[in-house]
């Protein structure tokens, strides 16, 4: 199966699915794909409030593509590859309508920073997450101001530094990443498109504002997520990275 990006609209909400048989892991393309296709969902009148989901069952999402960050050969391809994730959070932030995330399992890297720039998260018990970038030699600094927001600059430093790990779903329920964890996808499932509709039932105007007030204080992000990208960018070309990688491919 193809990498793809969807949008489907069922009782006014609209269900954005991105999906990649490698771990649903994001690529340049997807990125992009994924960035307009928020844009879209939110000047879309029919569209009241958003779903972010991916496909497959086990991996909600796997982080940066590994072979597309093996192929970066100058800071310039680094930093623009880097602001693919930076372009999906500030997109997200951006969006007049709230965005529900539905978590259906393990997520790393840029996913937590994925998770983290939802308005409210809902996850499967298989939900664990991991920051595994300092192990690679980069660090998290596109997703750091996303994911520090939700849930706390001690939260994110521990994930951090233990970037090999993965931190359980009672862990990143107890810090704010997720409002709830369900037993089954099925749960899940339900419990998603149950808010989400009843969501799609208030006053938009209302919603619109209230997004305002829960994301104020980020309005510089356009600039630190650019020059977070531009960071990991530079360090992506280091000897120490290119030699990790290499393990991956």
């Amino acid at each position: 199966m193809e990498a793809y990006v969807s949008l489907t609209i069922t009782n006014n909400v609209g269900y954005i699915e991105f999906y990649h048989p490698n771990r649903n892991s994001m690529p340049s393309d997807v990125l992009l794909k994924l960035e307009q296709t928020i844009i879209d969902a939110g000047s879309n009148d029919s569209i009241k409030v958003i779903v972010l989901k991916s496909g497959g069952n086990r991996t909600f999402c796997a982080g940066a593509s590994f072979n597309e960050v093996i192929a970066i050969d100058n800071e310039v391809s680094g930093k623009q590859f880097f602001l693919g994730f930076a372009n999906v959070i500030n997109a997200m932030r951006k969006c007049p309508k709230l965005i529900i995330g539905r978590v259906q399992g393990k997520t790393v890297g840029g996913g937590v920073g994925l998770a983290a720039a939802t308005d409210y998260c809902l996850a499967s018990k298989f939900a664990s997450i991991r920051l595994s970038e300092l192990s690679i030699g980069i660090g998290p600094f596109v997703i750091e101001p996303a994911v520090s927001r939700k849930i706390g600059v001690n939260a994110m430093s521990q994930m951090t530094i233990d970037a090999e790990t993965f931190f359980s779903v009672q862990f990143a329920k107890e810090k704010g990443l997720y409002a709830e964890v369900f037993e089954t996808t099925e749960e899940l499932d339900i419990a998603v498109s149950d808010l989400a509709e009843k969501l799609a039932s208030y006053n938009p105007e209302a919603i619109n504002e209230m997004k305002k007030v829960f994301w104020k204080g980020t309005e510089n992000w356009d600039a630190l997520l650019a020059e977070r990208a531009e960071m990991s960018g530079k360090l992506v070309l280091s000897k120490f990275t290119k030699n990790t990688l290499k393990r991956f491919r």
